[in-house]
């Protein structure tokens, strides 16, 4: 069910299939699947790969909802995260930009929306387990199919 939800998360964050291929390859998509096939020694490398999606999802909604540049910085941070091949890697890739995290809380007015957006973000960077995962990509699943981001089409549409 889990993987399930994972996948309709990412759909649902990446809603054109020219975002999916940018962001997203067939093993990102699968991502929880191999999690949940993975030999224990790949578990916590596989584990985090799903945490990046998830989290990758989040801040691609939360830009979407208020074209805000600072979490697409952070969005393309964990996207070249998740092309690292161990954990270490991972960790080297997010310690290098560190500072764009610090930075997506800077000077943010965020709406009701954002802030719950922010709010799983930072429960998908603490999760550490497979119940807190699922519960998080559950939570964000439901606020994705909720959101509302007609009023940033009218935007760009008063741009057109």
């Amino acid at each position: 069910m889990s993987a399930t939800h994972y996948e309709q998360l990412l759909h649902e964050a990446f809603r054109t299939e020219a975002e999916a291929a940018q962001f997203l390859s067939a093993a990102d998509v699968s991502a929880y699947r191999s999690f949940e096939q993975a030999a224990r020694p790949d578990i916590a490398f596989r584990f985090e790969r799903v945490r990046l999606a998830v989290a990758m999802a989040i801040l691609k909604l939360l830009a979407d909802l208020g074209d805000h540049e600072e979490s697409r910085k952070v969005m393309e941070v964990m996207h070249r995260a998740l092309k690292a091949k161990s954990v270490g890697e991972i960790d080297a890739t997010i310690t290098k930009d560190a500072k764009l995290f610090e930075k997506l809380y800077t000077n943010l007015y965020v709406n009701e929306d954002g802030e719950l957006l922010l709010n799983l973000f930072e429960r998908t960077l603490d999760a550490d387990t497979k119940p807190l995962m699922a519960e998080v990509i559950q939570e964000a699943l439901e606020v994705a199919r909720e959101l509302d981001f007609s009023q940033h089409d009218e935007d760009d549409e008063d741009e057109a």
